[in-house]
């Protein structure tokens, strides 16, 4: 297990995203030489946890629980012969390229040392936008990578380090659970069965997808059953009104 490649993307205009000015740093490259990686801050805040690399929709992307994205060299190669084209590393906006990992298969809250010392946890797969799939430009992209459940995965920095090309990975937890990350994306996207499965990863998911697995976890309401409130609980305020 390798780390092939380590990418990197610098903002740039194009036409097909919502943020502000157009930007986007989807399109990441391959960098020769070691690169520095650390917690970048909470999500709004904080962009990539590697130095040199442009997020540039701090709303949904980037911050402590999205610092680094991971896809495997093995599904670049599978779409590979699928699409017919060639994926380089990076194409998929990942930072990382791995050789001989099922990225995908890595348990919500897996831990991997890179390099001699960089330690990373997986948090979240990644979920396909309209900028990923402008930026391919492959017709029902968003469908058929969802479709596919093979999404890669965002890490967490859980300790500082600088990696490269080359440097070995190595597993050093797999917690006792069965929440991998293409479980939690097939429950965000085409198994909504799983969600109430999902609360088993706790919290090493990020806070976004903890919040969403307390939801799911509660149990529904029996049919015709009315909510009250507990005797002496002050009642919720509504909605507030409209315009």
């Amino acid at each position: 297990m390798k780390l092939l490649s380590v990418n990197t993307g610098r903002a740039r205009v194009v036409p097909y995203t919502d943020t502000a000015g157009g930007l986007t740093g989807i399109d990441k490259r391959p960098v020769a030489g070691p690169v520095a990686v650390a917690a970048p801050g909470p999500r709004g805040a904080g962009g990539s946890g590697l130095a040199g690399d442009d997020v540039c929709d701090l709303r949904h992307h980037g911050g402590d629980d999205q610092a680094v994205y991971v896809f495997a060299r093995e599904d670049l190669d599978r779409w590979e012969s699928v699409l017919g084209r060639e994926l380089s590393p990076g194409v998929f906006g990942e930072n990382l390229t791995t050789s001989g990992i099922d990225v995908s298969g890595t348990l919500i809250g897996e831990r991997w040392r890179i390099g001699d010392d960089l330690v990373l946890e997986a948090t979240a797969p990644r979920i396909p936008c309209r900028t990923f799939a402008e930026w391919l430009g492959e017709r029902g992209w968003v469908k058929r990578f969802t479709q596919d459940a093979a999404p890669g995965a965002y890490f967490r920095v859980l300790r500082p380090g600088s990696v490269r090309a080359g440097d070995p990975v190595q597993v050093l937890h797999r917690p006792d659970h069965e929440v991998t990350v293409s479980f939690l994306f097939r429950a965000r996207t085409t198994a909504p069965e799983l969600r109430p499965r999902v609360i088993a990863a706790g919290s090493a998911l990020s806070a976004e997808e903890h919040a969403r697995a307390l939801a799911w976890a509660e149990p529904a309401p029996a049919p015709g059953a009315a909510s009250t409130p507990a005797q002496g609980a002050a009642s919720a305020p509504g909605p507030a009104p409209v315009g």
